[in-house]
Protein backbone atom coordinates (compact mmCIF):
# COMPACT_ATOMS: atom_id res chain seq x y z
CA UNK A 1 0.00 0.00 0.00
CA UNK A 2 1.31 3.45 -0.94
CA UNK A 3 2.25 5.13 2.35
CA UNK A 4 3.03 8.41 0.56
CA UNK A 5 -0.52 8.84 -0.75
CA UNK A 6 -2.42 11.76 0.78
CA UNK A 7 -4.79 10.80 3.62
CA UNK A 8 -8.38 9.95 2.74
CA UNK A 9 -10.78 12.65 3.92
CA UNK A 10 -13.61 11.07 5.91
CA UNK A 11 -16.92 12.42 7.16
CA UNK A 12 -18.09 10.58 10.30
CA UNK A 13 -21.86 10.52 10.81
CA UNK A 14 -23.26 9.34 14.15
CA UNK A 15 -21.39 9.71 17.44
CA UNK A 16 -22.90 6.97 19.56
CA UNK A 17 -20.77 4.15 20.95
CA UNK A 18 -19.69 2.72 17.60
CA UNK A 19 -19.48 6.09 15.85
CA UNK A 20 -17.11 7.49 18.46
CA UNK A 21 -14.91 4.41 18.26
CA UNK A 22 -14.72 4.59 14.46
CA UNK A 23 -13.94 8.33 14.61
CA UNK A 24 -11.09 7.61 17.03
CA UNK A 25 -9.79 4.95 14.61
CA UNK A 26 -9.74 7.49 11.78
CA UNK A 27 -8.15 10.14 14.03
CA UNK A 28 -5.25 7.88 14.98
CA UNK A 29 -4.67 6.32 11.52
CA UNK A 30 -2.37 8.52 9.35
CA UNK A 31 -4.10 7.15 6.26
CA UNK A 32 -7.20 9.18 7.13
CA UNK A 33 -8.03 12.80 7.82
CA UNK A 34 -11.34 13.62 9.50
CA UNK A 35 -13.10 16.27 7.40
CA UNK A 36 -15.93 16.63 9.90
CA UNK A 37 -18.31 15.00 12.35
CA UNK A 38 -22.10 14.79 12.10
CA UNK A 39 -24.56 14.30 14.94
CA UNK A 40 -28.08 15.62 15.36
CA UNK A 41 -27.33 16.75 18.91
CA UNK A 42 -24.23 17.99 20.70
CA UNK A 43 -22.54 15.14 22.56
CA UNK A 44 -19.53 14.78 24.86
CA UNK A 45 -16.51 13.50 22.95
CA UNK A 46 -13.17 11.98 23.92
CA UNK A 47 -10.40 14.55 24.15
CA UNK A 48 -8.85 13.34 20.88
CA UNK A 49 -12.02 14.33 18.98
CA UNK A 50 -12.75 17.58 20.82
CA UNK A 51 -11.16 19.77 18.12
CA UNK A 52 -13.54 18.71 15.34
CA UNK A 53 -16.70 20.64 14.51
CA UNK A 54 -19.97 18.72 14.91
CA UNK A 55 -22.51 19.49 12.18
CA UNK A 56 -26.20 18.59 12.64
CA UNK A 57 -27.08 17.69 9.02
CA UNK A 58 -25.48 14.87 7.04
CA UNK A 59 -26.67 16.08 3.58
CA UNK A 60 -25.39 19.60 4.26
CA UNK A 61 -22.04 18.35 5.62
CA UNK A 62 -21.66 16.03 2.61
CA UNK A 63 -22.27 18.89 0.17
CA UNK A 64 -20.01 21.35 2.00
CA UNK A 65 -17.06 19.10 2.86
CA UNK A 66 -16.98 16.79 -0.20
CA UNK A 67 -15.32 13.85 1.62
CA UNK A 68 -13.74 10.89 -0.14
CA UNK A 69 -15.21 8.47 2.44
CA UNK A 70 -18.33 8.60 4.59
CA UNK A 71 -18.48 6.58 7.80
CA UNK A 72 -22.13 6.05 8.70
CA UNK A 73 -22.89 5.01 12.29
CA UNK A 74 -26.33 6.60 12.62
CA UNK A 75 -29.61 4.81 13.45
CA UNK A 76 -30.41 1.92 11.12
CA UNK A 77 -33.32 3.61 9.35
CA UNK A 78 -30.95 6.25 7.86
CA UNK A 79 -28.21 3.87 6.70
CA UNK A 80 -29.49 3.19 3.18
CA UNK A 81 -30.39 6.77 2.25
CA UNK A 82 -27.15 8.19 3.64
CA UNK A 83 -25.03 5.52 1.94
CA UNK A 84 -26.66 6.09 -1.46
CA UNK A 85 -26.40 9.87 -1.03
CA UNK A 86 -22.69 9.56 -0.23
CA UNK A 87 -21.85 7.22 -3.12
CA UNK A 88 -23.79 9.30 -5.64
CA UNK A 89 -21.72 12.28 -4.42
CA UNK A 90 -18.54 10.32 -5.22
CA UNK A 91 -17.59 9.04 -1.76
CA UNK A 92 -16.76 5.51 -0.67
CA UNK A 93 -18.84 4.26 2.27
CA UNK A 94 -18.30 2.44 5.52
CA UNK A 95 -21.69 1.76 7.11
CA UNK A 96 -22.43 0.12 10.44
CA UNK A 97 -24.54 -3.00 10.50
CA UNK A 98 -27.34 -3.62 9.78
CA UNK A 99 -26.92 -2.27 6.25
CA UNK A 100 -30.57 -1.15 6.22
CA UNK A 101 -33.96 -1.97 7.70
CA UNK A 102 -35.33 -3.67 4.55
CA UNK A 103 -33.90 -6.13 2.03
CA UNK A 104 -34.95 -3.86 -0.85
CA UNK A 105 -32.96 -0.98 0.64
CA UNK A 106 -29.92 -3.21 1.20
CA UNK A 107 -30.04 -4.32 -2.43
CA UNK A 108 -30.46 -0.67 -3.49
CA UNK A 109 -27.28 0.31 -1.60
CA UNK A 110 -25.25 -2.54 -3.11
CA UNK A 111 -26.53 -1.71 -6.61
CA UNK A 112 -25.53 1.92 -6.07
CA UNK A 113 -22.00 0.90 -5.02
CA UNK A 114 -21.61 -1.18 -8.19
CA UNK A 115 -23.15 1.45 -10.47
CA UNK A 116 -20.86 4.18 -9.11
CA UNK A 117 -17.76 1.97 -8.71
CA UNK A 118 -17.53 2.89 -5.03
CA UNK A 119 -16.27 0.75 -2.16
CA UNK A 120 -19.00 -0.31 0.30
CA UNK A 121 -17.82 -1.87 3.56
CA UNK A 122 -20.37 -3.02 6.14
CA UNK A 123 -19.42 -3.02 9.82
CA UNK A 124 -19.10 -6.73 10.49
CA UNK A 125 -16.45 -6.24 13.16
CA UNK A 126 -16.06 -9.96 13.92
CA UNK A 127 -14.57 -10.44 10.44
CA UNK A 128 -11.49 -8.55 11.69
CA UNK A 129 -11.12 -10.48 14.96
CA UNK A 130 -8.32 -13.10 14.85
CA UNK A 131 -10.09 -15.42 17.30
CA UNK A 132 -13.37 -15.41 15.39
CA UNK A 133 -11.44 -16.02 12.19
CA UNK A 134 -9.85 -19.04 13.92
CA UNK A 135 -13.26 -20.28 15.14
CA UNK A 136 -14.62 -20.14 11.58
CA UNK A 137 -11.54 -21.93 10.20
CA UNK A 138 -11.75 -24.71 12.83
CA UNK A 139 -15.48 -25.20 12.17
CA UNK A 140 -14.97 -25.36 8.40
CA UNK A 141 -12.23 -27.94 8.98
CA UNK A 142 -14.80 -30.22 10.67
CA UNK A 143 -17.09 -30.20 7.63
CA UNK A 144 -20.89 -30.06 7.64
CA UNK A 145 -23.76 -30.37 7.96
CA UNK A 146 -23.70 -28.10 10.99
CA UNK A 147 -25.68 -27.20 14.07
CA UNK A 148 -25.14 -23.54 15.03
CA UNK A 149 -26.06 -22.49 18.57
CA UNK A 150 -25.48 -18.82 19.25
CA UNK A 151 -26.77 -16.06 21.47
CA UNK A 152 -25.85 -12.73 23.01
CA UNK A 153 -28.22 -11.56 25.71
CA UNK A 154 -27.55 -8.30 27.54
CA UNK A 155 -28.82 -7.51 31.02
CA UNK A 156 -28.84 -3.75 30.60
CA UNK A 157 -29.70 -0.87 32.92
CA UNK A 158 -29.10 2.88 33.13
CA UNK A 159 -27.34 4.35 30.08
CA UNK A 160 -26.99 0.92 28.40
CA UNK A 161 -30.74 0.27 28.62
CA UNK A 162 -31.36 3.80 27.32
CA UNK A 163 -29.16 2.99 24.30
CA UNK A 164 -31.00 -0.28 23.72
CA UNK A 165 -34.38 1.50 23.85
CA UNK A 166 -33.10 4.02 21.29
CA UNK A 167 -31.96 1.21 18.99
CA UNK A 168 -35.34 -0.50 19.33
CA UNK A 169 -37.12 2.51 17.88
CA UNK A 170 -36.16 1.01 14.52
CA UNK A 171 -34.57 -2.42 14.99
CA UNK A 172 -35.20 -5.45 17.26
CA UNK A 173 -32.24 -7.20 18.96
CA UNK A 174 -32.35 -10.30 16.72
CA UNK A 175 -31.76 -8.05 13.69
CA UNK A 176 -29.33 -5.53 15.21
CA UNK A 177 -27.04 -8.18 16.75
CA UNK A 178 -28.22 -11.16 14.74
CA UNK A 179 -26.61 -10.07 11.49
CA UNK A 180 -23.16 -10.58 13.08
CA UNK A 181 -23.75 -14.17 14.11
CA UNK A 182 -25.82 -15.21 11.11
CA UNK A 183 -22.89 -13.86 9.06
CA UNK A 184 -20.60 -16.19 11.05
CA UNK A 185 -22.91 -19.13 10.24
CA UNK A 186 -22.85 -18.24 6.55
CA UNK A 187 -19.04 -17.98 6.56
CA UNK A 188 -18.81 -21.49 8.04
CA UNK A 189 -21.26 -23.20 5.68
CA UNK A 190 -21.35 -22.48 1.98
CA UNK A 191 -24.91 -23.83 1.88
CA UNK A 192 -27.83 -21.55 1.02
CA UNK A 193 -30.39 -20.58 3.67
CA UNK A 194 -33.85 -21.84 2.66
CA UNK A 195 -36.21 -21.24 5.62
CA UNK A 196 -36.31 -18.95 8.65
CA UNK A 197 -38.51 -19.03 11.74
CA UNK A 198 -38.68 -16.43 14.46
CA UNK A 199 -40.38 -15.75 17.77
CA UNK A 200 -40.24 -12.75 20.04
CA UNK A 201 -41.72 -11.26 23.18
CA UNK A 202 -42.11 -7.71 24.49
CA UNK A 203 -40.88 -7.83 28.08
CA UNK A 204 -41.07 -4.10 28.81
CA UNK A 205 -43.72 -1.37 28.66
CA UNK A 206 -40.90 1.10 27.91
CA UNK A 207 -40.76 0.08 24.24
CA UNK A 208 -43.31 0.39 21.43
CA UNK A 209 -46.28 -1.99 21.44
CA UNK A 210 -45.12 -3.62 18.18
CA UNK A 211 -41.46 -3.98 19.29
CA UNK A 212 -39.96 -6.89 21.24
CA UNK A 213 -36.79 -6.92 23.34
CA UNK A 214 -36.40 -10.72 23.37
CA UNK A 215 -36.16 -12.69 20.14
CA UNK A 216 -35.11 -16.08 18.84
CA UNK A 217 -34.53 -17.12 15.22
CA UNK A 218 -34.01 -20.48 13.56
CA UNK A 219 -32.52 -20.93 10.10
CA UNK A 220 -32.41 -24.04 7.88
CA UNK A 221 -29.83 -24.42 5.09
CA UNK A 222 -30.11 -26.47 1.91
CA UNK A 223 -27.44 -28.96 3.06
CA UNK A 224 -29.48 -29.79 6.18
CA UNK A 225 -27.51 -27.46 8.48
CA UNK A 226 -29.62 -25.75 11.15
CA UNK A 227 -28.92 -22.85 13.47
CA UNK A 228 -30.46 -20.65 16.11
CA UNK A 229 -29.67 -17.22 17.45
CA UNK A 230 -31.14 -15.62 20.57
CA UNK A 231 -30.94 -11.99 21.68
CA UNK A 232 -32.55 -10.16 24.60
CA UNK A 233 -31.95 -6.66 25.97
CA UNK A 234 -33.09 -5.06 29.21
CA UNK A 235 -33.02 -5.03 33.00
CA UNK A 236 -35.06 -8.25 33.17
CA UNK A 237 -32.69 -10.38 31.06
CA UNK A 238 -30.96 -13.30 32.77
CA UNK A 239 -27.17 -13.53 32.72
CA UNK A 240 -27.32 -17.34 32.83
CA UNK A 241 -25.84 -18.70 29.58
CA UNK A 242 -26.00 -15.22 28.05
CA UNK A 243 -23.09 -15.96 25.71
CA UNK A 244 -23.29 -19.19 23.69
CA UNK A 245 -21.16 -19.68 20.58
CA UNK A 246 -21.17 -23.34 19.63
CA UNK A 247 -20.84 -25.21 16.33
CA UNK A 248 -21.39 -28.97 15.98
CA UNK A 249 -21.00 -31.36 13.05
CA UNK A 250 -20.81 -35.15 12.63
CA UNK A 251 -17.05 -34.85 13.16
CA UNK A 252 -17.05 -32.89 16.41
CA UNK A 253 -17.60 -29.40 17.73
CA UNK A 254 -15.98 -26.01 18.17
CA UNK A 255 -17.09 -23.82 21.07
CA UNK A 256 -16.19 -20.59 22.79
CA UNK A 257 -15.71 -21.13 26.52
CA UNK A 258 -16.52 -17.86 28.26
CA UNK A 259 -14.96 -16.54 31.48
CA UNK A 260 -17.42 -17.35 34.28
CA UNK A 261 -17.03 -13.83 35.71
CA UNK A 262 -17.93 -12.06 32.44
CA UNK A 263 -20.80 -9.55 32.49
CA UNK A 264 -23.27 -9.29 29.62
CA UNK A 265 -23.20 -5.47 29.36
CA UNK A 266 -19.38 -5.33 29.02
CA UNK A 267 -18.83 -4.40 25.36
CA UNK A 268 -15.45 -6.16 25.20
CA UNK A 269 -17.10 -9.43 26.28
CA UNK A 270 -19.21 -9.32 23.10
CA UNK A 271 -16.17 -10.01 20.93
CA UNK A 272 -13.58 -11.68 23.19
CA UNK A 273 -13.44 -15.44 23.02
CA UNK A 274 -11.22 -16.39 26.02
CA UNK A 275 -10.84 -20.03 24.97
CA UNK A 276 -11.83 -21.92 21.81
CA UNK A 277 -12.49 -25.59 22.58
CA UNK A 278 -12.11 -28.04 19.70
CA UNK A 279 -13.69 -31.47 20.22
CA UNK A 280 -13.20 -34.43 17.90
CA UNK A 281 -15.94 -37.04 17.63
CA UNK A 282 -13.49 -39.73 16.45
CA UNK A 283 -13.57 -42.91 18.57
CA UNK A 284 -11.43 -46.06 18.68
CA UNK A 285 -12.40 -49.77 18.62
CA UNK A 286 -13.48 -49.53 22.26
CA UNK A 287 -15.86 -46.66 21.46
CA UNK A 288 -13.87 -44.16 23.50
CA UNK A 289 -12.61 -40.83 22.15
CA UNK A 290 -9.26 -41.05 20.41
CA UNK A 291 -8.02 -37.66 21.64
CA UNK A 292 -8.90 -35.18 24.35
CA UNK A 293 -10.48 -31.81 23.65
CA UNK A 294 -8.02 -29.10 22.60
CA UNK A 295 -8.30 -25.69 24.26
CA UNK A 296 -6.92 -22.87 22.14
CA UNK A 297 -6.15 -20.03 24.53
CA UNK A 298 -6.69 -16.72 22.76
CA UNK A 299 -4.22 -14.50 24.61
CA UNK A 300 -3.65 -10.86 23.73
CA UNK A 301 -7.01 -10.46 22.04
CA UNK A 302 -7.86 -7.04 20.65
CA UNK A 303 -10.33 -4.98 22.71
CA UNK A 304 -13.26 -3.06 21.27
CA UNK A 305 -11.28 0.01 20.18
CA UNK A 306 -8.47 -2.05 18.66
CA UNK A 307 -11.05 -4.00 16.66
CA UNK A 308 -12.46 -0.73 15.32
CA UNK A 309 -8.90 0.29 14.45
CA UNK A 310 -8.43 -2.98 12.54
CA UNK A 311 -11.75 -2.56 10.78
CA UNK A 312 -10.90 0.93 9.54
CA UNK A 313 -7.42 -0.24 8.52
CA UNK A 314 -9.25 -2.72 6.27
CA UNK A 315 -11.36 0.13 4.85
CA UNK A 316 -8.13 1.95 3.97
CA UNK A 317 -6.72 -1.15 2.25
CA UNK A 318 -9.98 -1.79 0.39
CA UNK A 319 -9.84 1.70 -1.12
CA UNK A 320 -6.10 1.96 -1.73
CA UNK A 321 -5.64 -1.60 -3.03
CA UNK A 322 -8.98 -1.81 -4.86
CA UNK A 323 -10.01 -4.97 -3.01
CA UNK A 324 -12.92 -6.87 -4.61
CA UNK A 325 -15.84 -6.53 -2.19
CA UNK A 326 -18.50 -8.42 -4.18
CA UNK A 327 -18.70 -11.36 -1.75
CA UNK A 328 -18.56 -8.97 1.23
CA UNK A 329 -21.57 -7.01 -0.06
CA UNK A 330 -23.56 -10.11 -1.03
CA UNK A 331 -22.92 -11.63 2.41
CA UNK A 332 -24.17 -8.45 4.09
CA UNK A 333 -27.43 -8.64 2.14
CA UNK A 334 -27.85 -12.37 2.84
CA UNK A 335 -27.36 -12.13 6.63
CA UNK A 336 -29.76 -9.18 6.77
CA UNK A 337 -32.29 -11.09 4.66
CA UNK A 338 -32.23 -13.98 7.16
CA UNK A 339 -32.67 -11.70 10.19
CA UNK A 340 -35.45 -9.65 8.59
CA UNK A 341 -37.20 -12.90 7.62
CA UNK A 342 -37.02 -13.88 11.30
CA UNK A 343 -38.58 -10.52 12.24
CA UNK A 344 -41.34 -11.11 9.69
CA UNK A 345 -41.92 -14.56 11.18
CA UNK A 346 -42.20 -13.04 14.66
CA UNK A 347 -44.98 -10.74 13.48
CA UNK A 348 -46.85 -13.24 11.29
CA UNK A 349 -46.34 -16.42 13.33
CA UNK A 350 -45.36 -18.28 10.15
CA UNK A 351 -42.04 -19.60 8.76
CA UNK A 352 -40.54 -17.64 5.87
CA UNK A 353 -39.22 -19.45 2.78
CA UNK A 354 -36.20 -17.77 1.19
Amino acid sequence: MNSTAPPIRVLCAGLGNMGRSHALAYHHNPGFEIAGLVNRSTVALPEALAGYEIRPSFPEALAALKPELCSISTYSDTHADYAVMAMEAGAHVFVEKPLSTTVADAERVVACARANDRKLIVGYILRHHPSWMRLIAEARRLGGPYVFRMNLNQQSSGPTWATHKSLMRTTPPIVDCGVHYVDVMCQITDAKPVEVRGMGLRLSNEIAADMYNYGHLQVIFDDGSVGWYEAGWGPMISETAFFVKDVMSPNGSVSIVMDQNAKSDDIDVHTKTSVIRVHSAATGPDGRFLKPDEDLVMEGEPGHQELCDREQAFVLRAIREDIDLDRHMDDAVQSLKICLAADESVHTGRPVKL
